[in-house]
């Protein structure tokens, strides 16, 4: 079969790669590739009762499928360049800014409208982070909330359906470039298309290194971002998450000179399992309805760690940590904050004791036999700088999950236009190595389109 466009990954890039691709060009002909379940298939099979832990199914629902590992994020939209991806290396500051609001405006038309924008900027809480060694970035931040952001991405869907042709459960083994186009390879044959957009996105890491390889297209390492989840009673953190909801602070360690920062802030959410290519870790999630909400908010606490010659996979470092921790822990371990600066591992009881309530079944342990010194050290510091703007959160019962990982894909040799050395071929979303977002993912994807369509300017 041939398609005048072939997109590898239905995540936020793909997703608005197709939908701007079909606004502009209705006549294309468009295909989307994806490995995992359409998003009405998508189901985690952890209920917190029959099955409490991640079984390690053969397709992470949490991952992969309609959406991407997105789908059951809690849905925040970050509308900035200060952090989010080096989008704008690229492309520019002011486009990628613009189409960062473009995908805010279509994310209200298909279904979250009334939802809030928040806004860091001019907020009183820069002076007061800066006054204790802080750094709040701006930015501004549309919250879906899990529950909407679910709706948002079935209306995209049902937008599409009809639209373009969707082959899910149908992972890509191969894209090989051809004289006049490119041939994908999987399960089901082969197909043709004259451009192909590459969005796999961080789940996708190991194939689009590999497929970087087998095509000769240049890659650098990128970071690996390690550390671990913080949950904490909401009212700890309430006067800053009632303004801004996300807060992104960053902290320059005394000791190390090493920045570790918030991150994933979730105001009365519940912390989650999630599993990267059989490696389960921690992530948060938070609800728009107020039915589903807890008395918990979570958030990371993670040390970006970058690596110079010779060592380049800085995934591979992030990975051994993860199954360090799966190892001691049969999966994610938790621990008080008390117990760890005690060193001592926590146990059930302790933690039955305290004043927060886990919001994931989890295993009592020891962070401090998983994570290095240099990251733990790190983390215990800034936990005492954020209990300077919100006193309570280093109280002994903050809870402590790890490990979280944020993996990034090696970063792939692109132009200005997002393309390889191949004409037609472009790699988008986090699957690039240059945005970590739902925001500059998606906005990569309507940049894409919009290169692939100029006569509808």
């Amino acid at each position: 079969m041939k398609y005048d466009v072939i997109i590898v990954g239905a995540g936020p890039g793909g997703i608005f790669s197709a939908y701007e691709l079909k606004k502009r060009a209705p006549k294309l002909r468009v295909a989307i590739f994806e490995a995992g379940h359409p998003l009405d298939k998508r189901r985690c099979p952890i209920d917190g009762d029959k099955i409490k832990s991640c079984i390690n199914c053969k397709v992470c629902s949490v991952m992969s499928g309609f959406g991407g590992a997105g789908a059951f994020s809690d849905g925040k939209y970050n509308i900035t360049n200060n952090f989010g991806g080096t989008l704008y290396e690229h492309i520019g500051k002011a486009k990628a800014l613009e189409l960062m609001k473009y995908v805010d405006d279509i994310n209200v038309q298909y279904g979250g409208a009334g939802t809030k924008l928040y806004s860091t900027t001019g907020s009183k809480f820069k002076k007061l982070c800066i006054q204790n060694k802080l750094n709040l970035l701006d930015a501004s931040v549309r919250h879906l909330g899990t529950d909407i952001n679910f709706i948002v991405l079935q209306n995209l869907y049902n937008e599409l359906s009809d639209k373009v042709d969707f082959f899910f459960d149908t992972p890509v083994k191969t894209v090989s470039v051809k004289e006049d186009g490119y041939l994908i390879s999987c399960d089901m044959g082969e197909f043709e298309c004259k451009n192909c957009i590459i969005s796999v996105g961080r789940s996708g890491s190991k194939w689009m290194e590999s497929a970087c390889r087998d095509m000769g297209i240049a890659t650098k390492s990128n970071r690996v971002d390690i550390g671990v989840r913080v949950e904490l009673p909401a009212v700890v953190f309430s006067h800053l998450t009632d303004e801004l909801y996300e807060s992104k602070i960053v902290y320059r360690t005394e000791k190390f000179e090493d920045n570790v920062r918030t991150f994933c802030m979730n105001p009365n959410g519940i912390v989650v399992n999630e599993n990267t290519n059989g490696i389960v870790t921690v992530n948060g999630h938070s609800y728009e309805d107020s039915a589903m909400k807890t008395e918990n908010t979570n958030f990371a606490l993670l040390v970006a760690k970058h690596f110079s010659e010779p060592f380049k996979d800085s995934n591979g470092y992030g990975e051994s940590i993860a199954r360090l921790s799966n190892m001691l822990g049969g999966g994610v371990i938790i621990q008080r904050f008390g117990d760890l600066i005690r060193g001592r591992r926590s146990n059930t009881k302790r933690i039955e004791e305290g004043l927060v309530m886990p919001t994931l079944s989890a295993t009592p342990g020891d962070l401090s036999l998983v994570l290095p010194k240099r990251i733990l050290d790190g983390i215990i510091e800034m936990i005492y700088a954020l209990d300077r703007i919100a006193p309570g959160t280093a109280n002994d019962d903050t809870l402590l999950y790890g490990v979280e990982v944020k993996f990034y894909n090696m970063e792939v040799e692109l132009d200005e236009n997002l393309e390889t050395k191949y004409k037609g071929l472009y790699i988008i979303g986090d699957g690039s190595g240059i945005t970590h977002s739902l925001s500059h993912a998606s906005a990569s994807g309507v940049f894409v389109a919009r290169r692939l369509t100029p006569d509808a300017e």
